[in-house]
């Protein structure tokens, strides 16, 4: 066999059949690696990712929530409030008050036009000047009568003159002597008339029945004003004013709860306008029916502390307590939900949030307000981490759990 032949025998290494398994062993290979990464990173994820927690607000709580009976709503009233108008119809003339002037009893607040009236007070001023001067030309025929009956007796005497110019005499003294008690009713029918002029300008006169503050503004100078008339372009009401020493609060109380509600019972006042004071009250009294539309019963509680800046129709929240709320515990107290607080190393501990992380707090836990602990350590406004596990730590980034 001849070189030639045995070069035939030989395995061509290179061949088509070689070369198609090459490429099925390297995707083989970056399989199993990808497999592997992904496992990898999959259980990097799993025990390096931020813990998911819940949090919660440091709040300001009152202590008279541990004796707080109950809670309702309401809103501040004044007990006295009057709309100004006047019996009168007329054009208003002047308004001397705005909204929140102060005004004192019988102060002049506005004025209708009164020209017509004024000329009737005139008109009746003099005809009880001339009524009076009727009387004194009464009393002078008076006097005279009787001086000339006087002297006609002394002549009747002597014979001088007859009787029947004596019994004239004297007929003249009696019509005098009438006269005068005419004269009399007229000054007083004159005088009458007087005072009803009088009173109809007054009533053009509109004044505060009490001490108070302008709420409204019903009308403006020019406007007609017919308070027992619904025209148009009428007004009824001048202004409006309250006695501001007259504010309650009137809350409506749950029929199921009035019988837990008694006339002094101490109350505590919040309003939404002062959400950091808290006012002192007691019941005033009980209006004696139900609203049954709402199955409530309305409860009027005056104020004890006073403030300028209660102004009616504020929302207010009144917390019906079992007793007074001692000096003391007038101020508020952090506090937060005992869940909150953990004991690690023999130290109470809160975990405050901060820009994704959490910083270890040493708290002093004190007495329990409601479903709230009282805390020092910590702000009002702080949020802390809830019921913190021991994967939570001093500097730990947490996740915030979705709600």
């Amino acid at each position: 066999m001849t070189d030639a032949d045995l070069s035939k025998l030989r395995i061509d290494r290179g061949s088509p059949s070689a070369r198609a398994n090459k490429p099925r062993r390297w995707i083989r290979l970056a399989s199993l690696a990808a497999i592997a990464i992904a496992a990898v990173a999959y259980a990097a994820n799993r025990f390096s990712a931020a813990p998911v927690v819940e949090t919660v607000t440091v709040a300001n709580v009152y202590p008279s929530l541990n004796y707080t009976l109950l809670n309702a709503t309401g809103y501040v009233v004044p007990q006295r409030k009057a709309s100004l108008s006047s019996k009168a119809q007329g054009r208003l003339e002047w308004l001397g008050v705005l909204e929140g002037s102060v005004v004192r009893t019988n102060q002049v607040v506005a004025r209708l036009e009164s020209k017509d009236m004024r000329a009737s007070l005139d008109q009746a001023s003099a005809q009880v000047r001339v009524a009076q001067a009727n009387l004194g030309q009464g009393m002078a025929e008076l006097r005279d009568a009787q001086a000339n009956a006087r002297r006609s007796g002394e002549l009747l005497a002597k014979k001088f003159i007859s009787t029947a110019q004596h019994d004239a005499d004297n007929a003249r003294l009696g019509k005098a002597t009438a006269s005068i008690a005419a004269l009399e009713a007229a000054i007083a029918a004159t005088e009458a008339g007087r005072r009803v002029a009088e009173v109809a300008v007054e009533q053009t006169l509109i004044r505060a029945p009490f001490n108070g503050v302008v709420l409204t503004k019903n009308a403006n100078v020019g406007d007609n004003i017919t308070p027992f008339s619904s025209a148009a372009d009428s007004k009824g009401a001048v202004v409006t004013i309250a006695d501001m020493d007259t504010l309650e609060v009137e809350a409506d109380v749950s029929e199921s709860n009035i019988a837990r509600i008694k006339t002094g019972q101490p109350c505590e006042i919040q309003l939404d306008a002062l959400p950091d004071r808290r006012l002192a009250g007691e019941v005033s009294r009980t209006v004696p029916t139900v609203d049954r539309s709402k199955a409530t019963v309305l409860v009027k509680v005056r104020f004890v502390d006073r403030d300028p800046r209660v102004l009616p129709d504020m929302s207010a929240k009144v917390a019906f307590l079992t007793r007074a709320v001692a000096p003391a515990e007038k101020k508020p107290v952090v506090a937060v939900q005992p869940a909150a607080i953990v004991e690690r190393g023999g130290r109470k501990l809160a975990f405050r949030l901060k820009n994704g992380n959490v910083q270890a707090v040493e708290v002093a836990a004190g007495e329990r307000l409601g479903d709230l602990v009282a805390v020092t350590g910590l702000a009002p406004g702080d949020r802390v981490v809830l019921a913190p596990n021991d994967k939570i730590k001093d500097g730990a980034t947490v996740t915030l759990a979705k709600k």
